[in-house]
């Protein structure tokens, strides 16, 4: 992501986001200890054996997530879902950030 990342990281600090969703990141293990932002939790989900492709989300550390596994490892299209824990009296929020290739058809 090189100088995107830079951009990314200037762009949370003066926005303050609670999550940021991103597709296309392109990234593989080379990318492990470059891609992760203070403050910020990473989730993300490669493209395996081909480029292109992936997902990442980024949730601010100070909420309570974990990431959903959905039992759809094989499907076509890159998907990723993370729960939120809702304030005391409100529900969780379900979030996810999804890749579907071009070239897939319907």
């Amino acid at each position: 992501m090189g100088n995107k990342q830079e951009e990314l990281e200037t762009c949370v600090c003066l926005q303050g986001y609670d999550l940021i969703g991103i597709t296309e990141t392109w990234w593989d293990s080379s990318y492990d200890c470059s891609v992760g932002m203070e403050g910020y939790r990473l989730f993300r989900k490669d493209r395996q054996g081909r480029r292109g492709g992936g997902v990442t989300l980024y949730v601010n550390d100070q909420l309570e997530c974990m990431e959903l596994h959905l039992g759809m490892e094989e499907e076509p299209t890159k998907s990723l879902w993370v729960r939120i824990k809702g304030r005391a009296g409100t529900g969780d929020i379900i979030v996810g950030v999804c890749y579907r290739p071009p070239d897939q058809g319907d």
